[in-house]
């Protein structure tokens, strides 16, 4: 315990229903750390929970395109000729990739509206 960084002890009493709403809360958020959860509360006011599942997937699509552009580069390297509907489908996959950027940022700003 010599070892905190934290050397000062706040202490507060809740009754039984205050607590299982405090509970409630660290559910949603997917935390079972009451002391953070507390601290980032009185801190900054709220918490905010970000589902990160489509970034990861357009991180996984950004990938696939690079990994496309590299095969695309190694056969103009090895050939000199580069199809034209190879082109195409990298294109369709960028523009995809916009989309789905686009459609993030307005799902992550929606609730200011």
């Amino acid at each position: 315990m010599a070892n905190r960084t934290r050397k000062i002890q706040l202490h507060f009493m809740v009754d039984e229903q205050e607590r299982k709403i405090i509970d409630a809360k660290m559910e949603l958020i997917g935390t079972n750390n009451l002391g953070a959860y507390l601290r980032r509360m009185a801190i900054y006011g709220y918490m905010i929970e970000l589902d990160m599942e489509p970034l990861n997937r357009l991180t996984v699509e950004l990938s696939r395109i690079g990994n496309n552009l590299n095969q695309l580069t190694k056969r103009a390297n090895e050939t000199g000729n580069i199809y034209i509907d190879d082109i195409e489908v990298l294109s369709g996959d960028i523009k995809a990739i916009k989309e789905g950027i686009r459609s993030f940022i307005n799902d992550l700003f929606a609730d200011e509206k």
